[in-house]
């Protein structure tokens, strides 16, 4: 045992020299806006991106799909820009506008030169796109007629399937499990964009991110400048609490598909969660570690039933879905289940063992590195950081994290987390049950 923690104390100090962690300076900009920021002149370039809490969770009930319209329309027209003229004037400027959409979080971002003229004029863009969107009539028909036709397409496809039935049937009526219909989307109207945008879309709301080369001033300047006239806001932010403990479900859906797509799961855990460490380097055993994973030894390559098997937790504001995920030949689902779930009832009863839990500590640290090897990516993780208020050092403390956890750790955690007998399981493309 000593040997082994002198080898993890010896690789946490050679990635420590090798790939040091950026610093990171955080402040609140006068618009109430959460600003997170890391210089590097290494590269003239400037990335930056603004998150709010706008995702697909804070659509209302009955109006499912204004929060991804709203995202998907904030950069097809402003008061004074057409989609044509933003695209053409980030064209001159060789700059980049792109986002992110998901249940919690609404953002865009930005790539440019990071010299005056061009950095200028791309995020005068920018400043224009988020506060002075115009939502116009005759882009958002457009747009819904592309979305229904991109839902009617989806409908057909088992993996669409397998994920809408997986999210009702691991959140019931929670806002993480609401899908988009296509009747959804044909009922949205112009102004419920607009009154989405002024509700959640709100500069005390907002997170920005800044990475690249400017300095502590240029960078408070343009934190200033992207949030100064957002709306006022004043809708509650805050999202219901996710049911922790589900009833065991099997649901079967008739699909042509050649194999079947099987999704196994149930409510996992939030982002700020205490457990989230062990249960991260336990999952990396079970499934999440590809080829040198438990699921992956003993679905494929042992027995060749899929050709790949994977478990992940995805944590979000409110605990997100803890999932194990595979293909396989209809004839073998009773057996690929039987596989997956006694793998699952093995690592939840026995916990990791010494070796194994020092493999995936080399993995997950050796790698880390790559996790922030790109301005892009640590432009991720600032948003990341800032939007569920984790703290500066998450980045300096992640492979100390890692390396504290324990075999005991893990098994506790799994033991009180995850219930092999309370899960959902969803299989499209699934034989008749007595088939089987």
């Amino acid at each position: 045992m000593r040997t082994k923690s002198i080898f993890l104390i010896a690789l946490l100090g050679f990635v420590g020299s090798v790939f040091a962690t950026p610093q990171i300076q955080h402040w609140q900009a006068p618009s109430g806006a959460r600003v997170y920021f890391v210089e590097d002149h290494n590269l003239p370039m400037l990335d930056v991106a603004v998150n709010f809490p706008a995702g697909s969770a804070y659509d209302a009930a009955d109006k499912i799909g204004v929060a991804g319209l709203t995202h998907g329309l904030l950069d097809l027209g402003t008061e004074t820009l057409s989609e044509d003229d933003i695209a053409r004037r980030l064209a001159d400027v060789g700059a980049r506008l792109g986002g992110n959409f998901d249940n919690d979080r609404s953002g865009l971002s930005l790539r440019t030169l990071s010299s005056e003229t061009e950095r200028e004029a791309a995020l005068a863009i920018l400043s224009e796109v988020l506060q002075r969107p115009a939502f116009p009539q005759s882009v958002l028909e457009r747009e819904k007629k592309r979305l229904v036709a991109g839902l009617r397409e989806a409908e057909t496809k088992p993996e669409f399937l397998a994920e809408r039935a997986f999210g009702r049937a691991v959140f019931g009526t929670h806002p993480y499990g609401w899908q988009t219909s296509v009747s959804d989307v044909e009922k949205i109207q112009r102004t419920e964009l607009l009154d989405f945008y002024r509700a959640h879309f709100s500069a005390d709301a907002a997170v920005v991110a800044l990475m690249g080369d400017v300095s502590r001033q240029q960078a408070e300047a343009i934190a200033q400048r992207l949030t100064a006239h957002l709306p006022p806001g004043g809708a509650a932010r805050g999202l219901p609490p996710v049911v922790p403990g589900i009833a065991a479900q099997e649901e079967r859906i008739a699909h042509p598909a050649s194999q079947s797509h099987i999704l196994i799961g149930a409510p996992g855990i939030a982002r700020n969660d205490a457990d989230y460490f062990p249960l991260y380097v336990g999952n990396y055993i079970l499934g999440g570690g590809g080829f040198v994973s438990r699921l992956m030894n003993e679905v494929r390559e042992k027995r060749g039933m899929a050709y790949s098997v994977y478990s992940y937790f995805m944590p979000l504001q409110q605990p997100g879905a803890f999932q194990i995920g595979l293909q396989t030949k209809k004839e073998q689902v009773g057996e690929a289940l039987r596989v997956v779930r006694e793998t699952l009832q093995s690592f939840v009863r026995q916990g990791v063992t010494e070796k194994e839990l020092l493999a995936a500590k080399q993995n997950i640290i050796y790698g880390f590195p790559l996790r922030i090897d790109s301005n892009g990516k640590i432009l991720g993780y600032l948003s990341l950081i800032g939007f569920y208020n984790l703290p500066l050092t998450y980045l300096d403390d992640f492979t100390k994290q890692v390396d504290a956890v324990t075999s005991k750790q893990i098994h506790d955690a799994f033991e009180r987390r995850i219930d092999p007998k309370a899960m959902v399981t969803i299989i499209v493309g699934a034989p008749e049950k007595n088939r089987e």
